[in-house]
């Protein structure tokens, strides 16, 4: 059997908005009642068909690494960013601060490898806007407990995170409660189908062979890379529990 080729997606955000949940959610179609805290980081897979109806369907395991969002593992994160090919913000709608403190993870996780160009900053500093085009890394922003809102659910897909709009990112809004909520042919499927296909696309068909933190400033000798968004992505994997398989790296409480 060939080999399967790989991506790792970093899925970040506050505690208890809901990561762990989502992750199984999308790895085995399944709701999770009572999720435990994860402790360090869990990692899931899930087999995402790349492209799916055209010549170039191929096959991938795509690594959903679901980082523990307490403040207290803040200085030992870091080990779990390196590589990173696409980034997961996650957030609570019925809470605004951990909306807002999608920035901060933002600059947490591109601060990884002790990058020159973020070391010593600290998030107001971080202007998500140089990541937009050919320098930016595959982000999905995904508000979670739609269920739990007064407002309607069309009322709050159309609410717009802020760092959704700064950095140019896909943003759904999920039930982490209800399957439907990103059943097959759902728009929500549709975008997370196609930041896979982001994720992978820069990854393995030439738009990751540099880093994708470029400083805007140095552009004398830098290569270019062409953006995945030039591209028409097509709506592609189902979330069924036959798609995906998972192992744990870390214990959860």
């Amino acid at each position: 059997m060939a080999s399967i080729d790989k991506v790792k997606v970093i899925v970040v955000g506050d505690s208890g908005v809901g990561k762990s949940s989502l992750v199984h959610q999308i790895c085995h179609g399944q709701t999770i009642s009572n999720p435990s805290w994860t402790v360090g980081c869990s990692v899931e897979m899930k087999i995402h068909e790349y492209r799916e109806g055209t010549p170039n369907q191929k096959t991938y395991f795509v690594e959903l690494w679901d980082v523990g969002g307490s403040s207290s593992h803040r200085n030992t994160r870091s080990v779990f960013y390196n590589p990173t090919h696409g980034i997961i913000l996650v957030h609570d709608l019925t809470n605004r601060k951990s909306e807002q403190n999608l920035q901060k993870w933002l600059a947490e996780v591109l601060n990884r490898e002790g990058n020159s160009k973020f070391k010593n900053h600290t998030f107001d500093d971080f202007d998500p806007e140089q990541f937009v085009g050919s320098t930016q890394i595959p982000i999905l922003v995904i508000g979670t407990k739609v269920d739990l809102l007064e407002a309607s659910r069309a009322q709050a897909q159309r609410r717009s995170a802020t760092i959704a709009e700064e950095c140019g990112a896909d943003e759904i809004a999920v039930d982490n409660t209800e399957v439907r909520s990103l059943a097959a042919g759902s728009s929500s499927a549709v975008k997370l189908s196609r930041f896979f296909d982001k994720v992978i696309e820069r990854r393995h068909h030439g738009r990751d062979r540099i880093s994708p933190y470029v400083d805007r400033n140095n552009l004398s000798g830098r290569r270019q890379m062409s953006s995945p968004l030039s591209n028409p992505m097509s709506p592609l994997s189902t979330l069924s529990p036959l798609s995906a398989y998972s192992f744990k790296s870390a214990h959860n409480d």
